[in-house]
């Protein structure tokens, strides 16, 4: 049970930090929240959340075909290492421009604010590797084990942890506004040490192996 708490905690905050820079999706929610009110906001972001809840399960079996076969052990761990330091790399680069996001039109009726949310989510090509990334972290540490209450608190915590964030722009960006782009900057580089943590972590694994 402790490792269900710990993987649930883990992959939260994964999800979380993830999603806190500002960009496409939280920034539509806000955008949502503010021309149609804030139920739509919510909405939208459900949205957003069960696309990326399909996209982490859509990780987990990926790197449970993967892990499930020996020669291949360290071609994950070398996935993890690739996508960590992409991400890594991404973020400082994305700090280091420190441009203030701007809200985003997007051509969809008002009544479908959720299938808007599940549409910008699936355009977001990068949310698979980011996950698969993490969940080859989570095995090695033994927090994920494949087995399905593992895999559903896994894309639970998923989604939790991004509709959190996305809850929050929903009903208080417009105190944040004016410090959006210093946020942005200070976020990406958080995001960006933590990628690197990983990068290190994965590093040792893959030589201790």
């Amino acid at each position: 049970m402790t490792h269900i708490l710990i993987l649930f905690f883990a992959t939260f905050s994964a999800a979380f930090m993830a999603t806190v820079p500002p960009g496409l999706l939280n920034m539509n929610a806000a955008k949502t929240s503010v021309e149609k009110g804030k139920l739509n906001g919510v909405i939208f972001s459900l949205g957003v959340s069960s696309m990326i809840m399909v996209q982490a399960y859509i990780a987990v079996l990926i790197s449970k075909f993967l892990y499930r076969n020996p020669e291949v052990i360290d071609i994950l761990l070398k996935i993890a290492l690739v996508v960590f330091a992409f991400f890594a790399v991404y973020f400082f680069v994305v700090a280091k421009r420190n441009k203030t996001q701007n809200l985003q039109e997007v051509g969809v009726s008002k009544k479908n604010s959720f299938f808007k949310g599940v549409l910008l989510a699936a355009l977001n090509l990068l949310t698979i590797p980011y996950y698969s990334g993490l969940n080859a972290m989570w095995n090695e540490a033994g927090w994920i084990k494949f087995e399905a209450w593992d895999i559903t608190t896994f894309v639970l915590a998923a989604g939790a942890g991004t509709f959190s964030v996305l809850y929050l722009y929903t009903f208080y960006f417009n105190k944040l506004e004016t410090k959006t782009n210093r946020f942005s900057k200070n976020s990406n580089y958080i995001l960006s040490a933590l990628m690197l943590v990983l990068l290190v972590i994965t590093l040792i694994r893959i030589f201790y192996k």
